[in-house]
């Protein structure tokens, strides 16, 4: 969960320590990235990116800036042209204010030699509906949005094209189905936050974790892990796909254990 805003940087080359070593961009790092074709059709393919510290916070007073790099920039905005649905929860879109989920038209134009659409779909999960309508991204006449929400009433004053996916309660297996069945998506990228993210856990809804460790130390400046307090009754196990360096950053590509997931 980094800072959603683009920024024109020139790309750095990240070292890759593993599977084998080499150097590349964030770009030459995620061309091989096919969620889509990874699942079996059950659910849409779920992968989390997030950033934390050293000492596990994912965000300093409920902001990432403050934990975030160039090189973390520019790995989010690129597995941003690898799914079709950004998902995020309500707490996190409200306090990194989310704006159009691929600013950059070079980037729309990746996604659709991929096989996407130029635009991701953005999905907010909020059970409430506690959304200002004076969002960016809701104020983005560009912007496909469908919003879970347990609620029955409706966002007012949007420019975004909304809808709605209601169940009472939120039923995340349930929603992500619909997804799928209604939306067409067939991957997701997951930006948290960690409530969100404990939540798909527990219900084996994440298929990959991207885990960015900064060499940083938040201590009580910082706020939550980056899987929140899940109630898991054993820890989960995780297969290291990759990992990358770039000035004491590491950048690890992690599976969820098979047996912590449904199928996706």
């Amino acid at each position: 969960m980094t800072s959603a805003r683009a920024r024109n940087e020139p790309p750095l080359r990240l070292r890759r320590l593993h599977p084998e070593p080499g150097l590349l961009t964030a770009d030459e790092a995620v061309a091989e990235l096919r969620f889509a074709a990874a699942g079996d059709g059950g659910r849409p393919y779920v992968a989390v990116n997030m950033v934390a510290t050293a000492d596990g916070r994912a965000s300093v007073a409920g902001r990432t800036a403050p934990i975030s790099s160039v090189a973390d920039r520019q790995l989010f905005h690129a597995l941003r042209t690898r799914a079709d649905a950004v998902m995020v929860g309500a707490g996190t879109i409200r306090a990194e204010r989310y704006g159009r989920i691929v600013p950059d038209a070079a980037r729309r134009e990746q996604r659709r030699r991929n096989g996407l659409a130029g635009d991701a779909l953005a999905v907010i999960v909020s059970v409430s509906l506690d959304l200002p309508a004076d969002l960016p991204l809701l104020q983005d006449a560009s912007s496909r949005v469908v919003v879970i929400t347990a609620s029955d009433a409706v966002l007012d004053g949007c420019a975004a094209q909304v809808q709605y996916l209601r169940c009472t309660p939120v039923d995340l297996p349930c929603a992500l189905a619909r997804l799928r069945e209604q939306h067409g998506v067939s991957s997701i990228l997951c930006e948290g936050g960690p409530h969100l993210n404990a939540s798909l856990l527990a219900a084996g809804l994440i298929d990959e974790l991207f885990l960015t460790t900064v060499p940083k130390l938040a201590g009580s400046a910082g706020s939550l892990s980056v899987m929140d307090e899940v109630p898991l009754r054993e820890p989960v196990g995780l297969e290291l796909l990759s990992l990358l360096h770039c000035d004491g950053e590491l950048f690890a590509r992690y599976a969820i254990s098979s047996q912590a997931r449904t199928p996706a």
